[in-house]
């Protein structure tokens, strides 16, 4: 096996890829309790800079979608200028990089939320925790959501296509709305959680109704080539239920097919191969990820992907968090670090930005 695959550049739109690795959005917990992202975040990407793309950690649109206590937003122009300071690190350090949106929707309590309101999804169910607050993650934090009015509809799409402007400003490359891993988006689509009966739901064309209205909302605000998605079909993550997700995601797929995205970022499942049953449906871009819910992504495993064609990019989450070089180490062979589990989430440097690089491994 050769590995001039993964290495191989590759064109996304305007940004010209060095390499088809991405690294995978991944919730860290290094904000300020008001959102902001510590200095540290900077430092954080920009050693990851050589990675085809990176794809930020889950970002609130606004107070309304935060989810758990120092996940970081963009609501703000101290987000943005704290956001600005990481962009600039990883453009100077030769990368390129998406801000993934990540509305909290049912997910969260009012001990996590700037403005200790109840959180609201598609409908009153709760998820089953557990809650990251102030003291710690508390498996039993949790709180019945409130549903979500149209007026509520209305105004978290008008919060991402803020929210995606204020990316632009802060000068990401583009957007990637978080459609997958139980967050609002999922929320919509997932059986268990929407169970209104208007317009956005009662239906496959009622379920995927907001996923395309955040698309096109994002869309109009700063552009199709710089907006993206990622949906992680049958995904039974955080107490989410999808019985038979093809229906419903072969519509969604449809539905957004020409609006030409940036990319789909589309997570494979044992339960629904949805790389198989949806890439020819994709006529753009597509970045796989096949490690949700098992086994870390190998060299080997990222590999196949690309030459079975069943995607363009191969994301990376658990062997980024500890390589920050992790194209280089692929490119060379090299062992891989392991992670830190004790400071996976705490907030400072340690199990964050003191990863050694192959060079001082040696």
């Amino acid at each position: 096996m050769t590995n001039a695959d993964l290495l191989t550049p590759h064109s996304l739109g305007p940004l010209q890829l060095p390499n088809r690795i991405v690294m995978a959005p991944m919730t860290r917990f290094r904000a300020h309790e008001d959102g902001t992202p510590l200095p540290l975040v900077a430092d954080y990407y920009a050693q990851r800079a050589s990675a085809g793309l990176l794809i930020t950690e889950g970002i609130w649109p606004s107070r309304r979608g935060q989810s758990d206590w120092r996940v970081p937003g963009l609501e703000t122009q101290a987000h943005v200028a704290g956001w600005r300071k990481v962009t600039e690190a990883v453009h100077t350090a030769g990368g390129r990089i998406f801000a993934q949106l990540m509305h909290g929707g049912r997910k969260g309590h009012p001990l996590a939320r700037i403005d200790g309101s109840v959180p609201a999804g598609p409908s009153a169910v709760p998820g089953p925790g557990p809650e990251h607050l102030p003291g710690g993650r508390k498996a039993d934090a949790v709180v019945v959501p409130r549903a979500m009015s149209l007026a509520d509809i209305r105004t978290a799409l008008d919060d991402y296509a803020e929210a995606a402007r204020h990316a632009i400003e802060a000068g990401f490359d583009g957007v990637e709305l978080h459609g997958a891993n139980s967050y609002l988006i999922h929320q919509f689509l997932a059986d268990n959680t929407n169970l209104r009966q208007d317009r956005y739901g009662a239906s496959v064309a009622g379920r995927i109704r907001f996923a395309v209205e955040a698309v096109e909302a994002v869309a109009g605000a700063i552009g199709a080539e710089r907006t993206a998605l990622r949906i992680s079909p049958g995904n039974p993550q955080f107490g989410m239920v999808e019985s038979d997700p093809a229906p419903v995601y072969r519509a969604l797929v449809d539905a957004i097919d020409s609006a030409g995205l940036g990319y789909l970022h589309l997570t494979d499942n044992a339960h629904y191969p949805a790389l198989d049953d949806l890439r020819p449906r994709w006529s753009g871009p597509l970045i796989a990820n096949i490690g949700e819910n098992g086994e870390a992504t190998t060299w080997e495993a990222g590999e196949k992907v690309l030459a079975d064609g069943r995607a363009d990019l191969v994301s990376y989450g658990r062997a980024f968090i500890a390589n920050p070089d992790l194209p280089l180490r692929f490119a060379a062979g090299a062992p891989l670090n392991t992670i830190d589990e004790r400071h996976l989430y705490s907030y400072g440097p340690e199990g964050y930005t003191d990863y050694p690089l192959m060079s001082a491994a040696r």
